[in-house]
């Protein structure tokens, strides 16, 4: 499974559920989506030392935010605050040990650019 982030107008919800409940039919594990309303509001919350977070987790596995902290040589406060954000988001869940993990085997951005002028 894969989060696909995405900058997306009005409407792109429905897209989305199209597109889990034709993956739940398929037998296949419906990918997460998650949607900005604008690239700076993306780009705001995935900052880059919150992607390089994910990669880490993903890296190590199942660890405490501590050890997290450890792996990725940052500062305690700030991965406790980036880890709490990104589980708002969905990016990040806790296992029953509370422990923190990334779900997603890959994280895709997609960014559409503006049509061109003819």
């Amino acid at each position: 499974m894969k989060a696909i982030i995405e900058v997306s107008g009005k409407g792109a919800i429905f897209k989305a559920a199209a597109a889990q409940v034709s993956a739940a039919r398929d037998g296949r594990a419906p990918d997460f989506h998650l949607s900005f309303e604008s690239a700076r509001s993306l780009f705001a919350e995935l900052t880059p030392a919150r992607l390089d977070l994910l990669d880490t987790l993903r890296r190590v596995g199942p660890c405490s935010v501590y050890a997290l902290a450890k792996a990725a040589e940052r500062n305690y406060s700030n991965v406790h605050t980036d880890v709490a954000r990104m589980e708002e988001l969905g990016l990040i869940e806790r296992t029953d040990g509370g422990e923190v993990v990334v779900p997603f085997e890959s994280v895709e951005i997609v960014l559409p650019l503006a049509r061109a002028v003819a």
